[in-house]
C-alpha cells in the first residue's frame, strides 16, 4: 500500500511548483514510509510515498512504460489478488523487469486501456499519464478500500490519496459551506458518496474511472451490484461461499513480508485468523494474531443488547485453538483521549472519536510486529449480520437505521447555517437515493427486495465509513490492512442471495457460519455478534467533557460558528444516552467528535463561508 498524488494542467508549467508536490508527498509519508519519488513534467506531476511489500527492490514508483504507442506513467495504491494470472496473460504482448503488481497494473492498461480495471480483483486507486493522448486515467476499486479524492479546477486536476495532502496545494480551498456543515452535523462520520465535505474537494466513487484531458474530468461507473436470478439450494449456496470465502483469503495472504491477523474473538476475525493460521502451518510457521482491549474494562463492563459479552474469553479460545502467537494492546483512558487528535489527522476530517482513535493505537502497535494485517471489515454488510438487517421494525422503517438522530443532530447547527439546510430532506433525500437505486428483480419477495436496499445502503453508506476508519488508522502507522471480506466475488454473489438462505437457523450470518463450521470451535461459531470493542470506563466520559469545557471557554473558537455554544453545554451535563451513529457513537462519543471537529478547523485553518 502507499500514498499516491498529483496534478495535470494543460495551461500552466507544471515544473515550476516543485516545492509544492514535495509538500503533497511529505503529507502523505506515514502511507509509505520506505520509498519516494516525483515525477515532474510541463503538463504533469506525479508523487509516490511506498510501504514496501511486494518485490521490495523493484516496485519503486512512479513507474513508466515506453512502447510504440508511446510513454505511461502511473502512480499507484493497492494490492492485486490476481497478479500471477493477469502476469500470464500479459506476457503473450509484454515482457516484465518486476514482479510488482504495479508493472502489472500499469501494462493492463496499455493493454487493454480503461477496462482493464474490469481484470483487476484487488483493492486499488491509481492514475497513469498518457503521454501520446495527453491524458490522466484515474480509477478506484469495486468496493472503495483505497481512497481518492480530487480537486477539480478551472484548470487543473489535483488529487491525492488523502485529504491533508490535497491541502498542500495553494490552488485548493480550505473552505466549508452550508452542505459541509449538512456533512458533518447530519451526516458524519459517515459521507455523502463521492463528498470531501469541504467545499469543490470530491473523492471518486467506489466502481468508478474515467479521463481528465483538456476537454475536463469525465468519470464513470463501471461497476455496481447487480440483480440476477440466482437458483441454488442451500446446500450449493452454502458450498459455493465456502469457495469464496477460501479462495479470497488465501490469495490476500500473498507477501514478501510476515502476515497477521486482527482477532477480536468474533465470527469474521476468527474465520480469516483460523484460515491463515491453517495456510502458515502448511509452511511451517506460526500466525501472529493481535486483540485491542481497554485498562479495567473488565471491572466496568456491563452488558446490553448489541453487546452481550465481553471479547478475551473467546480470544483466548482461539488463540488455544489455533495456536498463534497471540499479542494484546491495552489502551488506556488518557492515551486514546490523546489519540482523538491523531485520529482526525489520518482521517483529515472529524469521524469516529474514540472508536477511530483506539484502532489508530492498536495498529500503531501491531506495526511494531509487522506490515501485513487482515481484518474482517465488511461480513456484515454483506451476510445481513447487523440488527437493522434482523429487527423487523427498525428494518421497514424508512431512513437510514443506523443514524435515526436528524432532529436530536439539527439542534446543534448555528441559525447561520440552519436557515440553508432543510435538515430531514437532506438526510431523507440522500437515504431515498440510494435506497432507489439498488436493482431488483420482479420475481422478487417483499423481504427481498427490502434487504436489497439494506445492501445498498450499507454498502455505500455504513460500509464505506468502515473502511475509510480502516484505510486511514493503519495507514497513519503504514500498516497494511487486507480485508477478504470485501472481494467483489462474494458481493456479488451475496447481493443475489435471498434472505431466507443469509438467516439460516435465524442466526444473523447464518449462512456463513454453516458454510464454515468446519474451521472454528463450536464456542465461536455459536458466539452472538459483538460490535468492535469501546472503552466502558467512565473516566473517558468524564476526560472528554473536560476537553469540550475548556474548548468552550476560549474567546474565539471556530467551533462555535458553525455549532451552538449552548446545545454544546447542555451536552457537558446532559443524562440521556442519544445515539449519535447507531450503538458506536453515544453521547461520550458525540463529546468527542466535536472536540475533533474543533480540532479539525484549527488545524487546518478551515474558512467557513
Amino acid at each position: 500500500m502507499c500514498g499516491i498524488a498529483g496534478a495535470v494542467s494543460f495551461v500552466s508549467d507544471m515544473r515550476e511548483n516543485m516545492k509544492v508536490y514535495e509538500n503533497m508527498q511529505r503529507a502523505l509519508l506515514r502511507r509509505g514510509p520506505d520509498q519516494r519519488g516525483i515525477v515532474l513534467r510541463r503538463e504533469t506531476a506525479l508523487i509516490h510515498t511506498r510501504l514496501a511489500v511486494i518485490d521490495i527492490s523493484g516496485g519503486r514508483q512512479p513507474m513508466s512504460c515506453k512502447t510504440s504507442m508511446g510513454e505511461y506513467t502511473i502512480v499507484y495504491n493497492g494490492e492485486l489478488y490476481n497478479t500471477d494470472e493477469l502476469r500470464s496473460e500479459l506476457e503473450k504482448s509484454f515482457s516484465f523487469e518486476t514482479r510488482s503488481d504495479t508493472e502489472v497494473v500499469l501494462k493492463s492498461f496499455i493493454h487493454w486501456g480503461e477496462s482493464c480495471v474490469e481484470h483487476f480483483n484487488g483493492i486499488f486507486a491509481f492514475a497513469v499519464y498518457d503521454e501520446r493522448e495527453r491524458r490522466l486515467f484515474l480509477a478506484r476499486d469495486r468496493i472503495g478500500v483505497k481512497p481518492l479524492y480530487y480537486y477539480n479546477s478551472n484548470d487543473m486536476l489535483i488529487f491525492a490519496s488523502e485529504i491533508p495532502a490535497l491541502l498542500e496545494h495553494p490552488d485548493v480551498p480550505r473552505d466549508i459551506d452550508a452542505e459541509s456543515v449538512a456533512e458533518l452535523i447530519l451526516m458524519a462520520p459517515g459521507r455523502t458518496p463521492g463528498c470531501g465535505v469541504l467545499k469543490g474537494i470530491k473523492e471518486v466513487k467506489p466502481g468508478w474511472c474515467g479521463y481528465y484531458d483538456s476537454e475536463g474530468l469525465k468519470l464513470r461507473e463501471y461497476w455496481r451490484l447487480k440483480a440476477y436470478e440466482l437458483n441454488e439450494t442451500f446446500e450449493q449456496t452454502a458450498e459455493h461461499v465456502r469457495e469464496l470465502v477460501l479462495d479470497s483469503i488465501r490469495r490476500q495472504l500473498v507477501s514478501d513480508v510476515p502476515v497477521c491477523t486482527f482477532l477480536s474473538g468474533g465470527l469474521d476475525s476468527s474465520l480469516i485468523s483460523s484460515v491463515a493460521s491453517s495456510e502458515l502451518k502448511k509452511q511451517g510457521k506460526v500466525l501472529n494474531t493481535f486483540s485491542v482491549d481497554y485498562r479495567d474494562n473488565e471491572k466496568y463492563f456491563q452488558k446490553s443488547h448489541f453487546q452481550p459479552n465481553s471479547d478475551p474469553e473467546y480470544i483466548n479460545c482461539m488463540t488455544e485453538y489455533l495456536g498463534t502467537e497471540h499479542h494484546w494492546c491495552i489502551v488506556d483512558t488518557p492515551e486514546l483521549v490523546d489519540a482523538l487528535y491523531d485520529a482526525t489527522e489520518a482521517r483529515g476530517l472529524p469521524a469516529m472519536a474514540d472508536v477511530d482513535a483506539s484502532l489508530l493505537l492498536f495498529c500503531k502497535e501491531i506495526k511494531k510486529h509487522g506490515t501485513v494485517a487482515l481484518s474482517g471489515e465488511c461480513a456484515d454488510e454483506l451476510f445481513g449480520g447487523y440488527p437493522w438487517y434482523r429487527d423487523k421494525e427498525i428494518r421497514m422503517t424508512d431512513g437510514f437505521p443506523w443514524a435515526q438522530s436528524t432532529a436530536y443532530r439539527k439542534r446543534f447547527i448555528t441559525e447561520r447555517y440552519a436557515k440553508q439546510i432543510d435538515a430531514e430532506d437532506y438526510v431523507y433525500s440522500a437515504y431515498r437515493r440510494t435506497a432507489d437505486s439498488a436493482e431488483r428483480l420482479e420475481s422478487d419477495s417483499a423481504v427481498d427486495e427490502r434487504m436489497r436496499e439494506m445492501t445498498q445502503l450499507n454498502f455505500y453508506w455504513f460500509m464505506q465509513n468502515l473502511l475509510d476508519r480502516k484505510d486511514k488508522m493503519s495507514m497513519y502507522s503504514g500498516l497494511e490492512v487486507r480485508v477478504p471480506f470485501c472481494d467483489y466475488r462474494i458481493a456479488e454473489y451475496l447481493y443475489n442471495v435471498k434472505w431466507e438462505y443469509k438467516d439460516y437457523n435465524g442466526r444473523e450470518k447464518g449462512l456463513l457460519r454453516e458454510a464454515m463450521k468446519d474451521w472454528l470451535p463450536e464456542r465461536v461459531l455459536n458466539r452472538k455478534k459483538s460490535p468492535y470493542p469501546k472503552t466502558h470506563n467512565p473516566a473517558f466520559l468524564k476526560a472528554v467533557s473536560e476537553r469540550l469545557s475548556d474548548e468552550l471557554k476560549k474567546k474565539d473558537t471556530a467551533l462555535t460558528e458553525l455549532v451552538k455554544r449552548e446545545e454544546l453545554e447542555k451536552l457537558l451535563t446532559c443524562k440521556e444516552n442519544v445515539q449519535w451513529y447507531g450503538q458506536l457513537m453515544n453521547l461520550p462519543q458525540t463529546i468527542a467528535y466535536f472536540i475533533q471537529l474543533s480540532y479539525w478547523l484549527e488545524r487546518y485553518k478551515i474558512r467557513l463561508v
